[in-house]
C-alpha cells in the first residue's frame, strides 16, 4: 500500500509511522506533522533573503525524527518539500546521520540522494554546529 508515497496516501502513512507516545489526539498529530511546513518556510526564507536559521531548522528536523520512524519521515520530507529545497535538506540530514543513499518510492520514483547537490553555505553552517 505504501510502496509509492503520494499526496493521496502520506497522511495514512504518517499515522502508521507516528511514534509520539505522549500524543493525546489527532490535533496533536497534525501539529507535529506541521513541523514540515515550518521547515519549508525556513528553507524558503533562506532562498528569498539569505537568512538561514540553521539551529532552528535542525531542531525542527530532530523533532520530526523523534516523533516519526526515521525511514518514514525521510520519505515524507522528500515528498512534501520541493526539489529546490533538497540541496538545503541534504546537508542537515547528512549532519544528523539520517540521509540514506536512496529514498524509495516517492511519487513514483526512487530518489538517489548521492545525485543531489549540496548547498555550501548550509554545509558550512552544519560544520559549525
Amino acid at each position: 500500500m505504501f510502496d509509492d508515497l503520494t499526496e493521496d496516501n502520506y497522511i495514512l502513512y504518517a499515522v502508521k509511522n507516528y511514534e509520539n507516545h505522549q500524543c493525546t489526539g489527532l490535533k496533536e498529530f497534525y501539529e507535529d506533522l506541521n513541523y514540515i511546513k515550518y521547515v519549508k518556510r525556513l528553507f524558503n526564507r533562506y532562498l528569498v533573503n539569505g537568512e538561514l536559521k540553521d539551529r532552528l531548522l535542525c531542531n525542527h528536523i530532530i523533532f520530526l525524527y523523534n516523533n516519526f520512524k526515521p525511514e518514514a519521515i525521510t520519505r515524507i520530507l522528500f515528498l512534501k518539500l520541493e526539489e529546490k529545497y533538497w540541496l538545503l535538506l541534504k546537508p542537515i540530514l547528512l549532519q544528523l546521520n539520517y540521509l540514506p543513499d536512496v529514498v524509495c518510492g516517492v511519487n513514483g520514483r526512487d530518489i538517489n540522494t548521492t545525485e543531489i547537490l549540496l548547498n555550501q553555505h548550509v554545509v558550512e553552517k552544519m560544520r559549525e554546529i
